[in-house]
């Protein structure tokens, strides 16, 4: 078994490399990146001769079509919408299946802040979906669309939940990437850098979409803030959450929900200070004149908060989820309810954050690569893991140490 990485050299797509090394079904890893040196400390710190390094820039489209065709199945692990669409694109021309890690849902595109993304001459952003989902499904290839923890581990739990419900009615998913509440105390906003900090600000001004009272409705990103207790897996803690894009696919997949929603959990606090960095501009996007000079305002505080968010010596995160699913079983109110608190692994050094996104695409990888998920096209991950596949994915996770608790009660 052979598997590709785009963006092996982040690290995202270390874990990834990391989890896939130990399998013994897994002979050649590739880890694609544009710097050698960077690919190389990703090898050398997974320390796996099963890794292949590939230089490569995936904007030369045939070049990667023809490395591609050499490999079972391919992870994307990109940060970024133009690079992301890019693999999606050449995966349906070389007909090896692929899993993407972005929370963007390709079939039905996001119109705001598309990055750069090169639409083919004489379509639409809708169109250019459509047709790639058409030809995917043309040349029988799988692209499992936004694998991770959320979008990712967060679908498929909701997916199921909604499964065994008579009649679904209510979705919310809280997700997020948190501090220790140690190391939460001593940054600002109480947040720490456990992804990609542009793409984390970027969530925080959009405009998304959510389900309310039936029908589909645009709203402020950082907005409808909750409160909740979390007090399972041994653990009893204040959080907070509010909306963010992050689980896009279920407004066309499950779109008889009364309501939907996916929310950032944050610590207290947090949601508060965003809100008046917002209301300051500061996290704008349009130029401004400061002293003769343009700057972004975005860019600017990223520029400044960016080294105050990183961890410190010692410093590690966590990972947290509480999705509620609620709807009518045997003609009686129920709630089902998931439950996960993931933790650092200190001996290898591996980030919560990394742990509950790269090893799920991981997962989903080798499940590709030995054509186990018979759907074709763009595929969301709640219509890909259900019946045996759904039980064997949520067993990886437990031997991974991820544990998700499932309770479900009447109300």
């Amino acid at each position: 078994m052979k598997i590709l990485i785009f963006g092996g050299s982040g690290k995202i797509g270390a874990a990834v490399a990391w989890d896939l090394a130990k399998d013994k079904d897994v002979e050649t890893i590739g880890l694609v990146g544009r710097h050698r040196a960077t690919l190389q400390k990703i090898k050398d710190w997974v320390g796996s001769k099963k890794i292949v390094l590939h230089t490569l820039d995936v904007n030369k489209k045939k070049e990667v079509i023809a490395l591609m065709k050499k490999y079972d199945a391919s992870a994307s692990v990109l940060p970024d919408r133009k690079t992301s669409y890019k693999i999606l694109h050449c995966s349906v021309e070389a007909g090896v299946s692929s899993v993407d890690a972005l929370e963007e849902f390709h079939l039905t595109p996001d119109p705001y802040e598309i990055e750069g993304l090169e639409i083919p001459r004489g379509m639409t952003l809708e169109k250019y979906a459509q047709w790639l989902h058409r030809q995917a499904l043309k040349n029988g290839v799988t692209f499992i669309d936004g694998m991770g923890f959320a979008p990712g581990i967060s679908n498929i739990t909701c997916g199921e939940a909604i499964r065994k419900l008579d009649v679904a009615e209510k979705a919310i998913a809280r997700v997020g990437g948190i501090p220790s509440k140690e190391a939460s105390f001593k940054h600002p906003l109480r947040y720490m850098i456990t992804w990609a900090f542009w793409h984390v600000l970027r969530e925080y001004m959009i405009k998304l979409k959510v389900i309310k009272n039936g029908k589909i409705v645009e709203v402020d990103a950082a907005t409808d803030l909750e409160k909740f207790r979390f007090n399972q897996l041994g653990k009893d803690e204040d959080l907070e959450c509010a909306v963010t894009p992050g689980m896009p696919s279920f407004l066309l997949t499950r779109p008889t929900l009364k309501e939907f929603s996916e929310k950032t959990v944050r610590w207290p606090g947090h949601w508060q200070g965003v809100l008046t960095l917002k209301e300051c501009g500061l996290l704008d996007i349009k130029p401004v004149n400061f002293q003769g000079t343009k700057i972004v305002p975005r860019d600017f505080l990223s520029h400044l908060i960016t080294p105050r968010l990183q961890p410190n010596p010692g410093e590690t995160d966590v990972c947290v989820m509480y999705n509620t699913v609620e709807g009518m079983k045997n003609g009686k109110k129920v709630r089902i309810e998931y439950f996960l608190w993931d933790e650092a692994d200190r001996e290898h050094h591996i980030s919560s954050m990394m742990r509950v996104t790269g090893f799920p695409v991981a997962i989903a990888a080798r499940m590709l690569a030995k054509k186990m998920i018979k759907e074709t096209g763009i595929v969301a991950p709640e219509d890909a893991f259900y019946g045996d596949i759904h039980k064997q994915f949520m067993a990886e996770l437990e031997q991974r140490g991820i544990r998700i608790l499932e309770v479900i009660k009447d109300i």
